[in-house]
């Protein structure tokens, strides 16, 4: 029984044995034939650090409004008698627009305007009579006060006629009419909006940060999605006193020229606030930079050996981007000219990577590394 039990126990041993054996053989040609595998070259497209003239601006966000703008109303209450304009029509300054029922004004104007020649001429007749003291002096102002008084009434009058006449108060372009004939319309009731268009405002915000970089009469580049391949230009013409406590931001406003009359009223704009011209800037494309934890960082090329035995490598580089503008990047720090960014193939990649350079950014699948591979190059 002991030798049965001894002769079992040997061959679990053998067994056991075998298969630890074979898996160490194993791994040992696995780790062989990785080993003396090639370290896979990732396809990448790179472009050189351009060093050229930049021109760094502000950016900001603005809206668009009249240099003279207002919405006409009346400040008396009557039924429209007469219109004189169209919707969007050119106007003059002091061009009669509306009209309100001003009969019984008008006939008072007249009856008043009718006793005037007659108040005059006893006014002055007492006058005459006064210095040959024919009259007592309150005879004498008795008629003066009744001449002014006639005086003022019709003045009131014309003012009162004048209150129901609705003028354009400067040169502009009406908007919608708002009014018809015959409408009984209440202090304060909207007759239609009067924009002058010659010239434009722009009002937009800027952090107090750049307060020291706005100067007055700075130029302005003005963008709209109504006219994206016309840009506008302006100056500003106004910065705000104060900076708001609330939210640290500067109230700037520009003037632009718009004798085209393209730019309207309430138009959102984007605003460029240009700045002194860079001579020398290392520009690289944006899209060749990407973001990690650790801040903004660009694969740079690098180039080992000669011959033979040239490898083309990465290196993983923070950079300091100091401004954007569309698809390019202006960097501060961490690059120099005449060096090689990579711009697509990134995801790949790690630092110290072996890669390879194709012509455009579209890698065929046969190119693309495997997972094994990747692992291994990871290793």
């Amino acid at each position: 029984m002991k030798k049965w039990i001894a002769a079992m126990m040997l061959l679990a041993l053998v067994l056991f044995g075998s298969v630890i054996g074979f898996d160490l053989f194993k791994k040992q040609k696995i780790a062989e034939f990785m080993a003396n595998r090639p370290i896979p070259k990732l396809p990448v497209e790179v472009v050189e650090v351009q060093m050229r003239e930049w021109q760094p601006h502000i950016d900001a966000i603005g809206l668009i409004e009249p240099s003279q703008g207002v919405t006409l109303s009346t400040s008396v209450s009557g039924l429209v008698s007469a219109i004189h304009f169209t919707s969007g029509q050119k106007v003059k300054r002091g061009q009669l627009l509306v009209e309100l029922d001003s009969a019984v004004e008008q006939a008072n104007l007249v009856a008043a305007e009718s006793r005037l020649p007659a108040v005059k001429s006893s006014f002055e007749r007492n006058q005459q009579l006064y210095q040959r003291r024919s009259v007592s002096k309150k005879t004498l102002d008795d008629a003066q006060a009744e001449y002014h008084a006639l005086m003022a009434e019709i003045e009131s009058l014309r003012a009162v006629i004048a209150r129901r006449q609705i003028s354009a108060p400067f040169d502009g372009v009406t908007g919608l009419r708002e009014v018809h004939l015959g409408v009984y319309l209440q202090p304060g009731d909207e007759i239609t909006r009067l924009q002058s268009l010659k010239s434009m405002l722009i009002r937009f915000i800027v952090p107090q940060k750049n307060l020291s970089q706005l100067t007055i009469g700075m130029e302005v580049k003005i963008h709209t999605d109504a006219y994206p391949e016309h840009p506008f230009d302006g100056q500003i013409s106004a910065i705000d006193s104060a900076v708001s406590r609330d939210s640290g931001v500067l109230h700037v406003q520009a003037k632009i020229p718009n004798s085209d009359e393209l730019l309207r009223a309430g138009m959102y704009s984007s605003v460029e606030i240009m700045q002194p011209q860079i001579a020398e800037a290392l520009v690289i494309p944006t899209r060749s930079i990407h973001f990690s934890l650790y801040g903004e960082q660009v694969y740079v090329l690098v180039e080992k050996g000669q011959g033979e035995q040239r490898v083309l490598s990465v290196e993983q580089r923070s950079i300091d981007v100091a401004e954007r503008q569309g698809p390019w990047s202006r960097i501060a720090s961490g690059l120099s000219a005449d060096e090689q960014v990579v711009t697509s193939g990134q995801v790949r990649l790690r630092n110290g990577a072996h890669v390879k350079l194709v012509d455009d950014g579209v890698i065929p699948a046969e190119q693309q590394p495997s997972a094994a591979a990747e692992q291994t190059a990871a290793n």
